[in-house]
């Protein structure tokens, strides 16, 4: 077997001819390329009949003869032939900088790009519900598939190791409100109206609201990220194996779990704030904490705190499907598990702003003011 390639050049029928030899690859090749460059004869004939061997580079000497000069190849064998198909398909002109789109082009491409995102994403949370219930209907039918143990883990989680950094975020929140509240009234001589601003705030809307966040960032987040590790390291296909419904086992307790604290968070937020509101109150305006107390119970209607209790397991809900949704779409890698837990995140957060809105007017048409 010759080993080193080369070629020999004739004339016949006043046409070149190169017929190859050897081995055409990389270790081999060496100064053959130099010599094919000093030719002057166009037209030429290539016959590789005796080339023993050829990989990539050799395939790409050969096809630059065929498209520099003219080049006919004959005689090559059938996977030679498949090699030269495939460096003639792979020589493109390559873009070092793509060209420029208009600006609005791009604008308006990931608005598209946005919106179908958004639009599957609903439809899998639409979806996801559903198996929510299914799983719940299988749970009641069969009350020994209820998993009491994980339900009371997630009670731990979500709610006795969050009051902490609820209730200080609160307590902060209802201080902020008291005080700036305070500063525009004084203006009209209305302080004690203070009263009322932090009372209504922080029933009806902001204890909720800050908690809801609060949960969704801290609890939301870890359960993406819980179910999202037990997807990479194929526990949730081990369960799915052994006859165990990941649903039932992962998502129907942190679903029950969010949903049933939510409320009772909720309302200690909304008290922390009031707590914060009132001790400002009584240092900044010298209003004495039984004075504030008694305005409050007039102030606060009892629909405000119906309003909370309403919203709070829906919004429990929310932030618990959105956090096990994404963990459960987590596949390949950790960039997704990170990708997946942000997602939970935003998602849990924009659902419940936009659901907020939404009972705000709901409640105001029905005159729950």
């Amino acid at each position: 077997m010759n080993i080193m390639p080369d070629y020999t050049e004739t004339t016949e029928d006043g046409r070149c001819v190169l017929r190859f030899s050897g081995t055409l690859t990389l270790a081999r090749i060496r100064k053959l390329t130099d010599r094919l460059n000093a030719l002057e004869a166009d037209g030429i004939l290539v016959d590789l009949s005796e080339v023993d061997r050829m990989d990539t580079v050799g395939a790409w000497l050969i096809y630059k003869l065929r498209r520099d000069r003219g080049a006919e190849v004959v005689g090559a064998s059938e996977d030679h032939q498949v090699l030269l198909d495939h460096v003639g398909k792979a020589d493109q002109p390559v873009k070092v900088r793509p060209d420029k789109t208009p600006g609005y082009q791009r604008i308006l491409a990931q608005i598209g790009a946005g919106t179908a995102v958004a639009g599957k994403t609903l439809v899998g949370l639409l979806g996801f519900f559903g198996a929510l219930l299914v799983s719940l209907g299988n749970v009641i039918i069969r009350p020994r598939r209820f998993r009491v143990n994980a339900v009371v883990q997630t009670f731990e989680a979500v709610g006795i190791h969050s009051l902490p950094i609820i209730g200080l975020m609160s307590f902060l929140v209802g201080i902020v409100i008291a005080q700036q509240g305070a500063v525009q009234l004084r203006q009209f001589g209305a302080e004690v109206f203070t009263i009322n601003l932090i009372g209504r705030s922080a029933v009806k809307e902001l204890g909720l609201l800050m908690t809801a966040i609060m949960v969704a960032g801290r609890s939301g987040s870890a359960f993406a990220a819980q179910i999202g590790s037990m997807k990479l390291s194929e526990e949730v296909d081990a369960m799915r194996t052994i006859g165990v419904s990941p649903m039932e086992a992962l998502v129907v307790p942190r679903v029950i779990a969010t949903v049933l604290l939510m409320p009772l968070l909720g309302f200690y937020a909304a008290t922390m704030a009031i707590i914060g509101g009132g001790i400002f109150t009584w240092v900044d305006l010298d209003i004495p904490p039984v004075t504030f107390v008694q305005r409050i119970r007039e102030v606060v209607p009892e629909t405000d705190l119906w309003q909370m209790l309403i919203k709070a397991p829906v919004f429990g809900l929310i932030i618990a499907m959105a956090g096990c949704f994404q963990g459960l779409q987590v596949v390949g890698n950790a960039e997704s598990l990170g990708l997946r837990t942000t997602a939970a995140v935003v998602q849990a957060i924009f659902l419940v702003v936009v659901l907020d809105a939404f009972f705000a007017v709901f409640f105001t048409s029905i005159g729950w003011l």
